[in-house]
């Protein structure tokens, strides 16, 4: 007999349940099974990319590279006192146009002025030395005409009247130069030009030849830029050479490269250059933030692409580039960038067809369908920096992104 009447009621229900469930189970997979064996296969289709090409072209290319500056003049003189000393009065602010022989700063004269005292004061005891020493040696020359001294006095007072003489005209000397020293207490500006730094106060003690103010002279303008250790060879080569102003930027005035150093700066590593202003107008001020390019025409043809064309993988820059009609990866080497464009130099050639947008979508092989070409306005060639392939990665990645989001 079965163990199943020896089971309770509830125990019975579930199994009956279980067995219910596992046949409504095999029938729903048995009528799947049906209707997949009665439909048709579906067909494997291939993935093609609509893209938009460029045909590549090569061309020269103006080279511009432009750095800021700041506006100053050519000479600027710093000028401090011949002789130390307290100043006592300040006859100018900065920013003051002076002319030359203006009095600047005062030194107190008091000490000066003693000691010049002092120098006249010797140099008439010299000079009545010298009138005593040549009335002698006058009544020694009427004795000696009479015979009645030997020539050996008359040599003596002839002697001591050449020292007097000596000694006046040394008292004169230092008398002259302690005048000048006096005047030393007054500076005077040597020039027209204006007033650019003051370094020294009402009550300061100065040393003398201390810097004490800084005159710009007035005329030549130039612009001093800090040029970098790659760009020495382009800009002394540079062929046109602008300068614009940030107060004025639609006006360009025409430069010239002064003077370029040697060495570079030991803090911001640049070497220092400057850049003469032809033709400045009245307009231009000293301290103004100037811009100067440097214009080159490149000897290199280089071919010109979008940087939506660029695609970034591990370190490597390449493009795509349509053959038949799949597309096929190369890489390329960028110049610099012009731009919204990047200059290749290398890797592709004339006449080839690259894609410019949906790079980040498409694979080796991969089949496309060419895009009809949108009008697009002619692109001046724009300035030129150097450019590192991080850069060329992280703005190639950001255009690409816009691409995509786009599609």
């Amino acid at each position: 007999m079965s163990d199943q009447r020896y089971l309770p009621a509830g125990a019975k229900r579930t199994t009956l349940q279980h067995r219910a469930g596992l046949f409504l189970t095999s029938g729903l997979l048995a009528a799947l099974l049906g209707l997949s064996a009665c439909s048709k296969p579906v067909e494997k289709t291939e993935d093609v990319r609509p893209v938009r090409i460029m045909t590549l072209a090569q061309s020269h290319i103006e080279s511009s590279f432009e750095f800021a500056g700041e506006v100053k003049a050519r000479i600027e003189s710093r000028q401090g006192f011949r002789v130390g000393g307290k100043v006592a009065k300040r006859l100018v602010e900065v920013g003051q146009v002076v002319k030359r022989g203006q009095p600047l700063l005062q030194l107190d004269p008091q000490d000066l002025q003693l000691a010049r005292e002092g120098a006249q004061a010797a140099m008439r005891a010299a000079q009545s030395n010298r009138d005593l020493a040549q009335a002698e040696r006058r009544r020694y020359q009427e004795l000696f005409d009479k015979n009645f001294v030997s020539k050996a006095v008359l040599d003596a007072k002839d002697t001591a009247y050449k020292a007097a003489q000596a000694s006046l005209e040394q008292a004169q000397a230092g008398l002259q130069a302690q005048s000048n020293q006096t005047n030393y207490a007054t500076l005077s500006a040597d020039m027209d030009g204006v007033v650019m730094a003051l370094d020294a106060e009402v009550g300061q003690v100065v040393a003398p030849g201390a810097p004490v103010l800084r005159i710009a002279q007035m005329g030549e303008r130039e612009v001093q830029i800090g040029v970098p250790e790659d760009k020495l060879d382009l800009i002394a080569k540079s062929q046109d050479v602008q300068v614009r102003f940030w107060a004025n930027q639609k006006t360009l005035l025409r430069g010239k490269l002064r003077e370029l150093s040697p060495v570079a700066d030991p803090a911001t590593r640049t070497y220092a250059a400057k850049v003469t202003i032809l033709d400045a107008p009245p307009e231009v001020k000293l301290g103004m933030t100037a811009y100067v390019s440097f214009g080159n025409k490149l000897a290199q043809r280089m071919i010109r692409v979008p940087l939506s064309a660029l695609y970034q993988e591990k370190g490597i820059t390449s493009v795509w580039v349509v053959q038949g009609d799949s597309v096929k990866l190369i890489p390329v080497k960028v110049a610099a960038p012009s731009g919204n464009e990047m200059l290749l130099s290398d890797g592709v050639k004339e006449g080839m067809q690259v894609v410019t947008a949906g790079v980040h979508l498409l694979k080796p092989g991969q089949k496309v369908k060419i895009l009809p070409q949108a009008a697009v306005a002619p692109v001046q060639a724009a300035d030129l920096e150097p450019m590192g392939s991080r850069e060329i990665a992280s703005s190639a990645t950001a255009a690409a992104s816009q691409t995509g989001a786009a599609k």
